[in-house]
């Protein structure tokens, strides 16, 4: 086995475990404020996303938030029930289920918005605000790169 181990990188520089372990960093920052509003991660992207974007499909709002349609079918569930969000038939076609933000779904992004605000403020001053840029930038160019071969 160990003439095996001399093909593959250290685990420490996988960068899918890199930013895996980035992503968990930042999310435990966040996790705090969500969990005193009984939100998970995925809950709260479905909230942002329908709020930033208007009414979406289940397919739509899925590829969106980087969930899978089991997984955001259940979710979309747990929050109808707590009436944060609606879902209905598409007028056009049956098949297709239109979910969209209610008024208490609003509401309670009005109140978890500006801690997670104030949280991205931290962050920037910990990391420094034109690090951060940058980052978004070379997170942005490495996604469109990499979208770019595949498609090809």
């Amino acid at each position: 086995m160990g003439d095996n181990n001399e093909n593959l990188r250290d685990f420490s520089r996988s960068l899918p475990m890199a930013l895996l372990r980035a992503r968990e960093t930042v999310m435990e920052r966040f996790r705090p404020n969500l969990r005193a509003h009984d939100l998970t991660d995925q809950q709260w992207r479905v909230l942002r996303a329908l709020f930033d974007h208007g009414e979406k499909d289940l397919g739509e709002l899925a590829e969106m938030c980087c969930l899978l349609k089991p997984s955001i079918t259940r979710i979309i569930r747990s929050m109808e029930q707590r009436a944060l969000l609606k879902k209905q038939a598409d007028d056009k076609d049956q098949r297709r289920t239109i979910v969209s933000i209610t008024t208490k779904g609003s509401e309670l992004i009005a109140k978890v918005g500006p801690h997670s605000e104030q949280i991205y403020q931290d962050i920037a001053e910990e990391f420094g605000p034109d690090d951060l840029e940058d980052l978004y930038i070379k997170l942005d160019a490495l996604m469109a790169k990499l979208a770019g071969k595949r498609a090809t």
